[in-house]
């Protein structure tokens, strides 16, 4: 009989009732194996619900409390303290600067070290006992009207707190002097405003990091990274080879988004806007940076982008893009500032929305600045490492 007859006999045969089982079990334990061994992923099917877990669970507040605030104290009064005191009663307020004029009182404010300023008039106390109901200036940063709107809506308890220990306010209680709340940058309290530039750097971030994790680990799939390490080309070299191309479509991105937003949105850009694009390039440099560093990490373009998401969760949550940044706990505030998007946030809300120069935002520049040179530092050292 021939081998064709016999290889015909054999497909012809009926297949053992447990040959189906057998195979799966195989390609079962085949894919654990892989999977054991694959520790990026592993790692990223433990890490994301238990980082999600406890970001939600411990970091976000939705209804933030002690966010910081100035005073301008223009008297030394007893009643004046006992206001400053009954607001930071209400758990909202934490009174971290005072101020000694009203420049310094709008810096602070422009600036975003402080959400709201207090400024109690010369002679408010007088004026309050002759019965003349003097006016106490609030303002606040409504950039994020979630953290503004529920600090302002607590005013109006004060009466019925300090205030009863001070003076005779009868009853029901009267206001005795009268509470003008100004909310700066965006009194209409529209989310529009809020949300369109905080997508700016939301958007550069995702597909910024997206380009360059996916860059080296292209090359050492395709089998051309050994051809391009064989050159006389230095690792920093092939970094910024990588990176420019990305930072003029990044900056076309961030273009098109800041254009849409103007033109349909109405978002307004009060700031300078060579500025805005400055600080634009140089986040965007930053999150490429990071990307090329991951890239140097991993072995594979999924695990680039796994290790990426791993990365732009934490980033939105944060940052203060969805919930406010003053309102999270002390330590996720740590973790927030070592992330780009948490300063570009506060960089695009403050160019476009408060006019902030760049006295207002060195804070966050040099930080940003400081993020991209780590990263770059690090993916240049293990570049040759890649291959390993």
């Amino acid at each position: 009989m021939s081998v064709t007859a016999i290889s015909e006999q054999a497909r012809g045969a009926p297949e053992p009732s447990f040959g189906f089982w057998r195979r799966s079990y195989a390609m079962l334990v085949k894919e654990f194996i892989q999977l054991r061994r694959d520790r990026v992923s592993f790692a990223m099917i433990v890490m994301i619900p238990v980082m999600q877990l406890l970001l939600f669970g411990y970091a976000i507040n939705t209804t933030p409390r002690h966010l910081p605030a100035a005073v301008l104290l223009q008297e030394d009064s007893d009643l004046g303290r006992s206001i400053l005191k009954a607001m930071e009663n209400t758990a909202y307020f934490r009174f971290t600067r005072e101020v000694h004029d009203v420049a310094e009182f709008d810096d602070l404010l422009k600036s975003g070290k402080v959400l709201f300023g207090v400024e109690i008039p010369r002679g408010f106390e007088r004026m309050v006992r002759r019965g003349d109901k003097p006016a106490l200036l609030v303002a606040a940063d409504a950039t994020d009207p979630v953290a503004a709107g529920s600090a302002l809506g607590t005013l109006g308890a004060l009466v019925q707190t300090a205030l009863a220990h001070d003076l005779h306010i009868g009853d029901p209680p009267e206001m005795p002097f009268e509470i003008r709340a100004h909310a700066r940058y965006n009194p209409a309290a529209s989310s529009r405003l809020n949300i369109v530039p905080g997508l700016v750097g939301t958007i550069l971030t995702m597909t910024m990091l997206i380009f360059t994790a996916l860059s080296v680990t292209r090359e050492i799939e395709r089998g051309t990274m050994e051809s391009l390490l064989s050159m006389p080309i230095k690792p920093v070299e092939v970094m910024f080879g990588k990176i420019i191309p990305y930072v003029i479509v990044g900056f076309i991105q961030a273009s098109l988004i800041v254009g849409i937003g103007v033109l349909l949105f109405g978002v307004p850009i009060l700031g300078s806007v060579l500025l805005l694009a400055a600080l634009t390039t140089l986040f965007i440099t930053t999150n490429l940076s990071i990307g090329y560093t991951f890239s140097t990490i991993v072995q594979n373009q999924l695990q680039a982008m796994q290790l990426s998401m791993m990365f732009f969760l934490p980033s939105i949550l944060l940052s203060g893009f969805m919930f406010p940044f003053a309102g999270m706990p002390v330590w996720a505030q740590y973790l927030g500032e070592g992330l780009p998007l948490t300063h570009y946030v506060r960089i695009v809300r403050a160019i476009m929305l408060k006019g902030a120069t760049i006295q207002n935002l060195q804070y966050d520049t040099i930080a940003l600045i400081a993020l991209m040179l780590l990263a770059m530092t690090i993916a240049v050292t293990r570049f040759r490492r890649t291959l390993d």
